[in-house]
């Protein structure tokens, strides 16, 4: 679906991120997402080189880069608000309520659990 909108696979997760919150540093926009730190770097290289976004040294701190959304990052908003409900809608088809909601809340848990895993120190 993101290919309807003319990006790539995984732009549209950044986009995402940035409609809800404008002006992350790419370390917020890195776990906020999930992905491996080299993934979400060519996620944005490809992303800025659209023009879709911009990425600044942070004011109060010249080490961090601000990732924000410039006028054209914004215009998809609500066509992939509408990619992500349309998704949405055909994964739960054929499911009970309470079938959604279990399913949701396992993915929270796994997603929470993978997360908490990823922040521990490596052992050895």
């Amino acid at each position: 679906m993101p290919r309807a909108l003319n990006l790539d696979p995984g732009q549209e997760l950044l986009l995402t991120q940035l409609f809800d919150d404008d002006g992350q540093t790419q370390a917020q926009l890195l776990e906020r997402v999930g992905l491996d730190r080299s993934t979400v770097s060519k996620l944005l290289r490809r992303v800025r080189e659209a023009g879709l976004l911009t990425r600044e040294p942070a004011p109060h701190d010249r080490r961090f880069m601000v990732v924000s959304l410039t006028d054209a990052g914004r215009a998809p908003q609500e066509s992939i608000a509408d990619m992500w409900r349309t998704l949405e809608q055909i994964s739960v088809r054929g499911l009970t309520v309470d079938q959604v909601e279990a399913f949701t809340t396992c993915a929270h848990t796994i997603e929470k659990s993978v997360r908490d895993h990823s922040r521990q120190a490596p052992v050895g």
